[in-house]
């Protein structure tokens, strides 16, 4: 992991680097402000202040060497990854803003010098830490936290599926209740079979080695209000006997994302200390084909009692989720989020960028809306619309795990899991893609961590102090 510690500092005026930022607005009479040595610069450059991560290096000032101007959107408004390019490309250093202070571009120039290297046998960047001083010493903690849960999302999810198994996965999730106190337990066998049939059914087809569970751990205070958090954990998503091509099993190393969204939140909630009675849940499974794998017709039970029929075995994802779902709620939480890779409609809708957001509560969706904008980490939300309830219809059992019709995939989806919510309870469902395709600043191409910090935000301002 990474030691982002060491690269955001307090600043107690201690040689650095500065950066100038600039805006289109703001541009031209800072300009002007500087020596004709650097206003040529600038003109060589056709450097005019303009976004799209446009940086320079100018010659110093009062003794310095060089110095750094780059352009923002909005010098207002810093987005959180407006230094992230200043972060991967700038020399070892350390460096502090000339004017004003970073702010949420903070958790930027951190995360612009992660990377993924556990399978290198050469680091590419051989360059030293790039240091950032700030003034705003009480958001250094919590900044180094919300990259440290991106890192760890982006590190689960770019681990090949043979190193990240169903034991693994407990693994770490054994790891983030030791470092936090929290009470674990590990579901399964025969007692999986018989309380969590879906789970099991799911993977089954799977090798002893990679078994299937349901990891849980449950922190805080008793009494305190309850909060669930549940994320799919299909370690690698074959589609099953409904076996996916060539090209949509090369990505299904990340189909574990949601339970890397989960842990993540759930060390957020923990490091924060948050006021509540956590419920951490993972359904860890991998979607074999074997000739014990559940087969296209077969009918299985859940958790709840509801008889479900398989109309698809590569729709996998919403079964396991129904059973964690329905021991969420037997402990009658105020709140529960599960984030999972669920359905391809999703991306096809809104793209990789934007996770699908699914509520049964208006409240948490307008609180969750204006978090997500808050701290420019975006979700949209999709209708849970109850005319497509009957597209679930099964001739021989209660419901079907995936719709007679080839539209509003993710809607159904969603539907599917709310059958296994109790009524009352607030329900917010992100269906994440968890993966970048092409890089950005900060945003390295690979496993990705989305509407964490608005989940994160969220829980804050409901249960912060």
């Amino acid at each position: 992991m990474t030691d982002f510690a060491s690269l955001l500092q307090p600043d107690r005026g201690g040689p650095a680097r500065a950066i100038h930022l600039v805006d289109k607005d703001s541009f031209a009479g800072w300009s002007k402000r500087q020596s004709s040595a650097r206003r040529a610069l600038l003109d060589a450059a056709r450097f005019e202040g303009k976004n799209g991560f446009q940086y320079l290096i100018l010659p110093g000032v009062q003794g310095a060497d060089w110095e750094v101007v780059s352009a923002v959107a909005k010098i207002s408004e810093l987005s959180p990854w407006c230094l992230a390019k200043l972060a991967e490309s700038l020399p070892e250093g350390t460096y502090r803003l000339a004017e004003g202070e970073a702010g949420p571009a903070m958790l930027g120039w951190l995360l612009g010098q992660h990377r993924f290297t556990a399978y290198k046998s050469k680091n590419d960047d051989e360059r030293g830490p790039r240091v950032l001083l700030t003034r705003e010493a009480a958001e250094i903690d919590r900044t180094i936290r919300l990259a440290e849960a991106t890192a760890y999302v982006r590190n689960l999810v770019d681990t090949p599926a043979a190193d990240l198994g169903p034991a693994d996965l407990e693994a770490a999730a054994r790891d983030v209740a030791k470092q936090f106190g929290a009470k674990l337990e590990v579901i399964s066998g025969d007692a999986l079979s018989q309380g969590y049939p879906m789970i099991a059914a799911v993977g089954q087809g799977a090798t002893r080695e990679r078994a299937p569970r349901l990891i849980e751990f449950t922190w805080g205070k008793e009494g305190a209000p309850r909060v669930a958090i549940i994320g799919k954990g299909v370690c690698f998503d074959s589609g099953g006997l409904d076996i996916k091509p060539a090209s949509g099993m090369r990505l299904m190393k990340k189909d574990m994302g949601g339970a890397a969204h989960a842990l993540a939140l759930a060390k957020l909630v923990m490091a924060e200390r948050l006021p509540v009675r956590l419920h951490l849940l993972v359904p860890a499974v991998e979607n074999s084909v074997s000739a014990a794998a559940i087969r296209p017709g077969d009918v299985i039970g859940s958790r709840k009692g509801l008889k479900v029929e398989i109309d698809n075995t590569d729709a996998e994802g919403r079964l396991i989720l129904g059973d964690a779902l329905a021991r969420a709620g037997e402990q009658q939480p105020e709140l529960i989020f599960d984030f999972a890779t669920l359905t391809g409609a999703a991306r096809v809708a809104l793209g990789p960028d934007l996770p699908a957001m699914f509520t049964n509560n208006d409240e948490l969706a307008n609180d969750l809306q204006s978090a997500s904008r808050e701290i420019a980490d975006p979700i949209w939300q999709m209708p849970l619309w109850d005319g497509y309830d009957e597209m679930l219809k099964s001739e021989v059992a209660d419901l079907a795990n995936a719709a007679d019709s080839p539209m509003a995939g993710a809607v159904t989806a969603a539907l599917f899991l709310r059958r296994f919510v109790p009524e009352g309870i607030a329900w917010a469902h992100f269906d994440t893609f968890a993966w970048r395709p092409a890089a950005k600043p900060g945003r390295p191409k690979g496993g990705e961590a989305m509407g964490l910090r608005t989940a994160f935000a969220l829980l804050r301002r409901r249960y912060g102090a």
